[in-house]
């Protein structure tokens, strides 16, 4: 499990730039830059604060990995020690990024 710090502002499970959704999946199976990547589990907060499963956030939390050329990515889960998702003012999950992201 990572440190996850989260700056989507935006996103529904961001709560004190920590994350409520309990796992998140990072997309890009094709990286080969941060900014080729994302936070595929981004949902927009719309007026009423969706409630999720975990209320209260984490400071640790499960990452499923699509970007295969991350060398962070082992078997389809992340092993960074800590992780920075960017998009703060994202609408979509298009405009976030892992900035943790590093090319093998």
């Amino acid at each position: 499990m990572a440190v996850l710090q989260c700056g989507v502002e935006t996103c529904t499970y961001n709560k004190e730039k920590l994350c409520c959704k309990g796992d998140i999946l990072v997309g890009g199976k094709q990286a080969d830059k941060s900014k080729d990547t994302c936070c595929a589990s981004f949902r927009q907060e719309k007026g009423d604060r969706m409630v999720s499963a975990l209320e209260h956030p984490s400071k640790t939390i499960s990452i499923d990995c699509e970007a295969e050329k991350c060398v962070y990515n082992n078997n389809y889960k992340c092993y960074a020690e800590a992780v920075r998702i960017s998009g703060n003012r994202a609408g979509s999950s298009k405009e976030t990024i892992c900035e943790t992201f590093k090319e093998k």
